[in-house]
């Protein structure tokens, strides 16, 4: 751990950040009861007023305890302050199934110090599962330590993915690597919620996960909670993941060269 931020700081920006994701997410599971209103980013790319509305509270809650903080959120301008730390939020993974009432969602938030994840707190409140790292502490459901599977052949293999929002203007639309997985696999499940897939890894519910063109803010809590159960995240090349590259591989560790082989095929022909 690089000097300035002891186990006790950790400690306690790990217990703001989730009293945070849980408030956030009664804010989700309340205007999920009624009418919200909806734009369009993109084709399928929405946001939801329930997006706001926690963003909102997020935002307002971190710039009042830690006002020096950079804060980089899904759905406003990115706050740099020239801070040693960065808030990285998403306020609703999982817009779409939202919106339509679809219950797999949830509330992501990281924090950074010096260019490194060391919280990581993912809380789904529908189900009411609060998923939380801590860099060189381990990772936990409810407060209970998890660990990712010892499943070692593809074959046996369940795993997730997700497809990207340009999926009906690009090629590159993992449509090739769900079919081919689907093959080689037990089973692949598409849920729609990036950061939930990943702790689905890290909990044992799934033994790999991979995606594309991913944002920061998809990925930057769920890949520490990952790596602090023992699993293994790279970019496609097997590389070590940052949550600014858009590619991402999670596992077991024991199907992770596996599943780099597959998306690997193209090279190879």
């Amino acid at each position: 751990m690089k000097p300035g931020l002891t186990g006790t700081e950790l400690n306690r920006h790990l217990y703001f950040a989730q009293e945070l994701a849980q408030a956030a997410g009664a804010i989700l599971l309340k205007r999920s009861k009624r009418h919200n209103e909806i734009r369009y980013k993109g084709r399928v790319n929405l946001v939801t007023s329930a997006d706001m509305a926690s963003q909102k509270y997020i935002i307002k809650t971190i710039e009042n305890k830690y006002p020096e903080h950079s804060i980089l959120a899904e759905e406003a301008a990115a706050r740099e302050r020239g801070s040693l730390y960065r808030w990285i939020i998403d306020p609703l993974d999982g817009t779409t199934n939202y919106a339509h009432g679809f219950p797999f969602y949830c509330v992501s938030i990281a924090l950074e110090y010096r260019g490194e994840i060391k919280i990581g707190v993912v809380y789904d409140p529908v189900r009411e599962e609060l998923f939380t790292a801590r860099f060189g502490g381990g990772a936990r459901l409810n407060g209970r330590k998890i660990g990712v599977t010892s499943e070692s052949r593809l074959t046996h293999a369940l795993l997730a993915t997700g497809f990207p929002y340009d999926i009906g203007a690009t090629k590159e639309d993992n449509l090739d690597n769900y079919i081919f997985f689907a093959r080689r696999s037990r089973g692949i499940r598409r849920a729609g919620s990036a950061a939930l897939d990943l702790c689905y890894v890290a909990c044992g519910r799934c033994d790999g996960f991979w995606e594309l063109k991913l944002s920061p803010w998809d990925t930057a809590a769920a890949k520490l909670i990952v790596e602090e159960a023992g699993g293994r995240v790279t970019d496609f090349d097997g590389k070590k993941f940052s949550i600014y590259n858009r590619y991402i591989i999670a596992s077991n560790g024991k199907v992770h060269n596996q599943i780099m082989k597959v998306l690997a095929r193209k090279s190879q022909k």
